[in-house]
């Protein structure tokens, strides 16, 4: 396995993998290979775009979607989507994509990766055990609008 940059021919792939990680009872959400493709488009086009592809035998089996994000004392690399195929995790596919981020943030001598997950999931498990902290300073909120 090796880790890449992320290009444009890798969205279709990438959009099939995020269907396959959140479209769950745990996640529970309903992605459609057309949105997913579009929301990752959308994160791509970002003009601060940072992302990888974890690549085995020429297939992406994880990605790793960010972007620069401007901050007022040091700019921080703020990870939008990270997911790894699900015959593929735990294998250590995750790590090496977070390892990837944090060799990125060094090289440009920012401030660290923010990212925000569902608190639930598995996921926060394994962010933790990559150092990240619960900000209790920071409160996440949405409004519905239907």
């Amino acid at each position: 396995m090796y880790i890449r940059p992320l290009v444009p021919a890798d969205l279709p792939v990438c959009a099939q993998i995020l269907c396959a990680v959140y479209n769950n009872d745990l996640w529970q959400c309903r992605w459609t290979q057309e949105t997913a493709e579009a929301y990752l488009t959308d994160a791509m086009q970002h003009r601060a775009f940072v992302g990888y592809a974890a690549v085995e035998e020429d297939d992406v089996i994880g990605a790793l979607f960010a972007h620069e994000k401007i901050w007022w004392n040091n700019s921080e690399v703020f990870i939008e989507e990270m997911f790894v195929r699900p015959d593929r995790q735990g294998s250590g596919v995750g790590s090496a994509l977070m390892h990837t981020a944090e060799d990125y943030v060094r090289r440009h001598s920012l401030a660290g990766i923010t990212l925000s997950t569902n608190r639930f999931a598995p996921a926060a498990g394994f962010y933790r055990r990559h150092g990240f902290t619960d900000c209790g300073h920071v409160l996440f909120m949405a409004r519905e609008m239907n």
